[in-house]
């Protein structure tokens, strides 16, 4: 099975190019569904079809959905919304504003996105194609297992294990609503969920994150953004797919400052991803909905490739044993030093980019040693753990 996940800037055409790679998928002959993870929909509308919270197929071997966000909250969250807007509403909280404040800001979308561990263990499909939300929703929706699984190892136990001890006592001498045990296996079950839908969208052999844009320069920073965050949480990002670029035969005089700004920065994307390839679709004469359409879209950008292929391979981080150490290597493009900020818990690196921050466990082989030297050196941060004396611990 292959999931293509595609992501951009608002705007930039990610849903058509999401809907043409589903029907070059299914005109190939794979199973195919393709499915729509953003709260503003427009699958359905790119397809020229109706599309709703169920599958339907759309032509031979494409089936397309729209997720139903209030279906996937009560499956994900139901029972504990129903704690907490009990809670609330012991608390005077009118029982409408109870009711909206329990949905957690992205527990919406996030839901939806868990559709995708949903399908891939049904084992029905060849080929998931994600019209994921625009790229700010999509990076706080994917970082979220990493901040679920913190929570879980760290505060959860603590937590159910304290509703345990005093959850009667209160109980007795309140009215105050305390969780159930059901409430602490939801929210077990949803975190083992966020994860498994890392674990999933982590392995490139399964996955590929596919990034659309424009050739304009503000779309062209949101993208290199992007891609460092996936990088920075190790989400596979295999092809770039610049799309809209007016094509050379057009020759009205309106359109000659656009071509010649576009062949700018058409040069700068492929100065920036490289060597990550760059797939690309021209501004059609006409609006790209409905199946021929699409088809087109999906010549234009694929030729005659097969969406399904890796077209790229790289780790995101790599340990390698060097020097009487450990060197840990983190791919970063497009930052500075300056912007890098490094700090240890325990067995935890973690590594904050402005509002972002990844947390990476270590192994064994490097949880005592200390780190020595840090330096970003061509897009790669390069950390050399060592004990204090700048040799490995001996066993290990």
């Amino acid at each position: 099975m292959r999931i293509l996940l595609y992501t951009g800037k608002g705007g930039v055409g990610k849903t058509s190019v999401a809907a043409a790679s589903a029907v070059r998928c299914a005109d190939m002959g794979f199973k195919t569904a393709v499915i729509s993870t953003d709260a503003a929909h427009s699958l359905a509308d790119s397809f020229d079809i109706p599309l709703g919270p169920e599958l339907v197929q759309i032509g031979p071997n494409l089936w397309g959905q729209e997720m139903d966000v209030l279906h996937q909250m009560d499956v994900h969250w139901g029972k504990v919304q129903d704690w907490l807007e009990e809670l609330l509403s012991w608390r005077g909280v009118d029982s409408v504003v109870a009711s909206e404040a329990t949905v957690l800001p992205g527990m919406d979308e996030l839901a939806s996105l868990l559709q995708i561990v949903y399908l891939v263990d049904s084992h029905e499909w060849d080929v998931l194609v994600v019209d994921a939300a625009p790229t700010g929703e999509t990076l706080r929706l994917l970082s979220m297992p990493d901040v679920a699984q913190w929570y879980l190892t760290r505060i959860f136990p603590v937590q159910r294990k304290a509703n345990q001890l005093v959850g009667p006592l209160i109980g007795r001498l309140t009215d105050l609503p305390m969780p159930k045990d059901e409430v602490f296996q939801s929210i077990e079950e949803l975190v083992k969920q966020l994860n498994r839908m890392q674990e999933i969208l982590t392995d490139p052999e399964l996955t590929s994150m596919r990034l659309v844009l424009n050739p304009e320069k503000m779309v062209i920073k949101e993208a290199q953004r992007t891609f460092t965050y996936l990088n920075l949480y190790g989400f596979p990002t295999d092809m770039i797919v610049e799309n809209r670029i007016i094509p050379e035969d057009v020759r009205d005089p309106h359109f000659d400052t656009w071509k010649v700004q576009q062949a700018k920065y058409t040069e700068l994307v492929e100065q920036a991803f490289s060597p990550v390839p760059i797939f690309k679709a021209p501004l059609f004469d006409q609006e790209v909905v409905g199946i021929e359409m699409l088809r087109k879209m999906a010549e234009a950008i694929y030729g005659e490739r097969n969406p399904t292929t890796v077209f790229f391979r790289g780790k995101t981080h790599e340990i390698k044993s060097v020097d009487g150490g450990y060197t840990l290597e983190l791919s970063l493009p497009f930052v500075t030093k300056e912007e890098v900020k490094l700090s240890r818990v325990g067995d935890e690196l973690i590594i904050r980019l402005g509002n972002w921050k990844r947390h990476i466990v270590l192994p064994r082989a490097l949880v005592n040693l200390q780190i020595q030297r840090a330096r970003l050196e061509q897009d790669t941060l390069n950390l050399f753990f060592a004990n204090s004396q700048g040799t490995k611990r001996k066993g290990r």
